[in-house]
């Protein structure tokens, strides 16, 4: 589609579509779970918690630097997008936004991460948030993506970094807690985007993207998957163990861990797409519990001290 034909962009566009558009780019439901993953590493082994303000700003910061990643991603990504039914109907491979804004809006983006991060904690979370941006941008998106079937494994320790910025801003530093919560998010990446690596493969060949399912099969990808899962499920409760969280939140994570750990196992055995999918659903869902159970947890009278 030629720049004449996408005049619409400026001229014909409300205001309201335009903004729908880039809430899109943002990718809205992914930084919803980033963000939410930063939450108790605010409170986790606190003994004096941080005012709702300053908790706000630190998320504020956070979520930019989320959108910051996630509009360079689309900008790098708009060619192979295009080739895949998935994500065709994006922002940039549908026409509907002119490349160099979505560039600029990341760079917008990158700099109100930072100036919030400093404003809240000073240097050290602004470093930990520019290091994820560089790392998920460059290492994973233009580097690792398109050349190794590892891709997602490295970099997913991009996707596990909201509680190291949190703890950085509100500790100065970031606490044992946050890394737990930082290697819990990276353990459970690779299981939950391959069951969608499986399901998509055809699309990922297309654009030219070496997923883990062309390296090793289907069936050895989902073995990987277990792998991964058995390796998660004792960090789960390593914050139960240092006495971090007490029993609601080790109940809730033995249950649900060994529940995911079924649907993985289900996925081995069944060796069907409708079984990977529901490693992929069903991952979201563990994830989202664990850390709204962690909340809860806190609390509650046995809460960190």
């Amino acid at each position: 589609m030629s720049t004449a034909s996408t005049g619409i962009l400026a001229d014909e566009r409300s205001l309201v579509d335009t903004l729908r558009l880039y809430v899109a780019i943002a990718r809205p439901r992914v930084i919803a779970l980033v963000v939410f993953t930063g939450l108790p590493a605010l409170w986790l082994g606190k003994d004096v918690w941080p005012t709702v303000s300053v908790a706000a700003q630190v998320l504020m910061g956070t979520a930019l630097a989320g959108v910051a990643s996630s509009a360079f991603n689309a900008w790098l990504e708009r060619e192979s997008d295009a080739k895949m039914a998935r994500t065709r109907n994006r922002p940039l491979p549908a026409a509907s936004v002119l490349p160099g804004a979505v560039l600029g809006y990341g760079a917008f983006t990158t700099v109100a991460s930072a100036v919030v991060l400093y404003r809240v904690g000073g240097w050290t979370p602004v470093a930990v948030a520019m290091a994820t941006i560089a790392f998920y941008v460059v290492a994973y998106t233009w580097w690792l993506k398109p050349r190794t079937p590892q891709n997602i494994v490295i970099g997913g320790a991009a996707g596990g970094t909201a509680p190291l910025i949190a703890s950085a801003a509100i500790d100065g530093s970031i606490s044992l807690g946050a890394w737990i919560l930082f290697a819990i998010i990276f353990l459970w990446t690779p299981p939950h985007f391959w069951g969608v690596a499986i399901v998509r493969q055809n699309e990922y060949a297309a654009a030219g993207l070496p997923m883990m399912p062309h390296a090793v099969g289907e069936q050895g990808t989902r073995w990987r998957s277990l792998g991964y899962t058995l390796a998660l499920l004792p960090v789960t409760l390593a914050p139960v163990w240092l006495g971090y969280l007490g029993p609601l939140y080790a109940a809730v994570a033995a249950v649900t861990g060994l529940g995911f750990l079924a649907l993985v196992i289900r996925s081995l055995v069944v060796q069907a797409h409708r079984a990977d999918w529901q490693v992929f659903k069903g991952s979201v869902a563990y994830l989202s519990l664990l850390f709204l159970v962690m909340l809860v947890d806190l609390t509650l009278p046995w809460g960190t001290s």
